[in-house]
This record gives structure tokens, C-alpha cells and sequence, in this order.
């Protein structure tokens, strides 16, 4: 009996209720289709038509987030402008110089103290610097800090943090998906990929008046299918170079940036963006075993600790170079620990070049914990900030009492 169909509809069923559900405790949604990917799948019952193991329909789900993956990085290049990012301020780069610097070398320190390969622990590296920009966007409006001094720094961190994300995803595919394994062959891979981001950019930004007058349809039905197909065939092309789908889905929205359809473009993508993001966290959850998670909650916990600590010093650095208050310094190291959609990302680079199990399901955990603790921690930063200067004025106090 051909179910598919049906299957698809309680996948979909499946990630509707719990987005309600998060709607309802005002609360990042992505850990809630991971996890209702992770509670069915292969090990869930089935009663009848009713088969929450998704066997017929896996392979569907699986391409479908893979199609989400590429309309995430596709918005994200619509949105990002490296001449604005320059044009941000010495505090920014400073401040996101820092940041990826922390956060990487806290991958390279995990990476070691769990005995972990090269390949995996670069993937490790590029999975703890990912800061959520959809979560950070989220909480900034829910709590209504838009207007604070320090957002516009925050955002221009985490511009700086996927420009970094970019580069690394680059390499790391060339290194990782290309089965290259003597110095000379990674090292051909990884500057063939940066040569094709360069070149493609570089002639994008020539051509742009070309393809504004391209894109200059009036129909809406084939304005859209000029976009998804321009977005379908510079990602797959850049897959048979060894350079990751996504990227090649970055690149084309990175030129599209320049042109004048673009709020057009970024209109009409926006619900493909979110309908088949959905199904990429859920496909993504129905790939992980709950039970094989328990060999990586350690190395979830320390890589945690390590991120939360470099992102409160990061902050701090951003917030003395741009003259802001200690509070609003640590608004911004805690409102940039989330983790989300670029973690998973990685963590899938690293499954399709078939490497260990184990970073798979450090990143479901590590993502888990921090996609709840961000929002939390944001949130409640001026109460932990005012906590921390009320123990250290008694320290103070009683120091100066010891020497009277």
C-alpha cells in the first residue's frame, strides 16, 4: 500500500503541533523539530496506517531538507552585505575577530581533549563558531532590544561570524567531501573551492546589470521559477566541484544581494525558506538514535562551558572598543550563544563525507542545550549581571574591612 502521501502529511502534522507549542511558551522552535524528529523515526511504533517510523518516506523527508538547507543559506546571502559589515565600525570586526577566534580555538581545544581525528575536529570547530542568526533575530524582537545600542553590534558580529562560516564551510568541504587525504591533495581541493567563491562573486558583481534585466519579468510565476532555478543549478554545480551545496546556495544569493529584484526575490523565498527549513531540522532529528547521544554529553557540556565563557569575553572586548556599558557588553555575549541551523549544517558535512557518528551527536546535544540556554540567558542577562556586581561590591566590602 502506498502511504507516502500520508506519511508526508504526518511529518508535516508532526511540525505543525509542536511550532504551536513553542508559539505558546515564546520559545526558539528549532529545538522542538529536532527533537520530534529524534522522538519517531526508526525506533518509533506504528499503529496501522499510522507509522511514525517514516520508512517509505524518508528518503523524501531527508531530500526536502536538504532543499531546506538551501533555501537557508540562499536568504542568508540575500541579506548579507560585506560592504556594510566594513562599513560597521572598528567594534564589530574587533568584536567578531574575537569571537570566531574564541569559539574556533575552543573547537581545536575539545577537539583535542576528546582525541578526536583532524577532519572531525575542524567539523567541531565550524559547529561550535556557528551563531544562530535566525534564534538571535528572534530574541532581539521578542524582547524587544532592537533599539538597544548594542544590536546593531550584535548583528554585526554575527554578519562577520557566517562571513567566517562561509570560508570554513568551503574548505571543510573541499577537505572533507572530497576524499582527499595526502597535504597536497587537501591543499588543491580547499584553494580550488576559494578560487571558484572568488571567481564566482567577482563575475557575479560584473554581470549584475545583466541579470537585473533577467530577472526583469513581471509574471510572479516565472520570476520565482527563474530564481529557484538559478538557486537549484549554481548549488549542484558546486557540488561536483567538492564545494558543499550550500555554499554554492550562499554564492548565488550573495550576488542576487546586489541586485535591484532583491527585496522581490527575498519576498517571495521567505515561505520556502521556512516551510522547508522546518522539515530540515526534522529530517535532521529523525537521522539521530536518542540512545547513542549518552557517549557525547560530556563533550556537549565542556563544549557549552567553552562557549559561553568565550562569547561573554568576546562581548566584552566589542563592548569597551565601542564605549558601551559592562551590562549591554554582556547582553551581547549572551545573546550570541545560541546555536541552530549552521551547526546542524556542519554537522551534516561531516555525515556526508562519512565521519565519525560521535559529531553527529555532539551537535544535536550541543544545539539542543544551547538553542534553550540562549533565549533563557539573553533574557535574563541584566538580572545575572546585576547578581554578579552585587557578589563582587560584598567582596569588595569585606576585603576592605579585613585590611581595617
Amino acid at each position: 500500500m502506498d502511504t507516502l502521501i500520508f506519511e508526508i502529511g504526518l511529518a508535516l502534522g508532526l511540525i505543525t503541533l509542536v511550532g504551536l507549542i513553542s508559539t505558546k511558551l515564546r520559545f526558539s522552535v528549532i529545538p522542538f523539530y529536532i527533537l520530534v524528529g529524534m522522538a519517531v523515526g526508526p525506533h518509533a511504533p506504528h499503529f496501522g496506517m499510522i507509522d511514525l517510523r517514516f520508512i517509505e518516506s524518508s528518503v523524501f523527508i531527508d531530500f526536502m531538507g536538504r532543499i531546506g538547507v538551501l533555501f537557508l543559506l540562499f536568504y542568508l546571502g540575500l541579506e548579507f552585505s560585506v560592504g556594510r559589515l566594513i562599513k560597521s565600525g572598528k567594534s564589530i570586526i574587533v568584536g567578531g575577530l574575537f569571537y570566531v577566534a574564541l569559539n574556533f580555538v575552543s573547537g581545536l581545544l575539545l577537539g583535542w581533549m576528546m582525541g578526536l581525528p583532524l577532519k572531525e575536529t575542524l567539523v567541531v570547530c565550524g559547529i561550535m563558531t556557528s551563531s544562530s542568526t535566525a534564534i538571535v533575530a528572534k530574541v532581539l524582537v521578542d524582547l524587544k532590544r532592537t533599539a538597544n545600542p548594542e544590536t546593531e553590534i550584535i548583528m554585526g558580529m554575527i554578519m562577520f561570524d557566517d562571513l567566517f562560516i562561509a570560508v570554513h564551510m568551503s574548505i571543510l568541504s573541499g577537505l572533507v567531501l572530497s576524499g582527499a587525504t595526502s597535504f597536497m591533495g587537501v591543499l588543491f581541493t580547499s584553494l580550488s573551492a576559494l578560487v571558484f567563491i572568488l571567481l564566482f562573486l567577482i563575475i557575479g558583481r560584473k554581470i549584475i546589470k545583466y541579470i537585473d534585466k533577467l530577472f526583469n519579468i513581471q509574471s510572479s510565476e516565472l520570476f520565482l521559477l527563474l530564481v529557484v532555478t538559478s538557486l537549484f543549478l549554481v548549488a549542484g554545480f558546486s557540488e561536483t566541484l567538492h564545494v558543499a551545496e550550500a555554499i554554492g546556495a550562499l554564492l548565488i544569493g550573495l550576488v542576487l544581494a546586489e541586485s535591484k529584484h532583491v527585496k522581490r526575490i527575498e519576498h517571495l523565498v521567505l515561505p520556502f525558506r521556512d516551510f522547508f527549513g522546518a522539515l530540515f531540522f526534522f529530517s535532521f532529528g529523525l537521522t539521530i538514535d536518542p540512545l547513542s547521544l549518552g557517549g557525547a554529553v560530556w563533550m556537549a557540556l565542556i563544549a557549552v562551558v567553552l562557549t559561553i565563557i568565550g562569547n561573554l569575553v568576546a562581548g566584552m572586548i566589542a563592548g569597551r572598543i565601542s564605549g558601551i556599558s559592562n551590562r549591554a557588553s554582556v547582553n551581547i555575549g549572551f545573546t550570541l550563544v545560541s546555536r541552530g541551523e549552521f551547526s546542524i549544517i556542519m554537522a551534516n558535512i561531516g555525515k556526508a563525507g562519512g565521519l565519525l557518528p560521535t559529531v553527529q551527536s555532539f551537535a544535536v546535544l550541543y544545539v539542543l542545550i544551547l538553542a534553550v540556554l540562549g533565549p533563557l540567558l539573553t533574557k535574563e542577562s541584566k538580572n545575572i549581571y546585576n547578581f554578579f556586581q552585587q557578589l563582587s561590591s560584598k567582596g569588595q566590602a569585606q576585603s576592605q574591612q579585613g585590611k581595617m
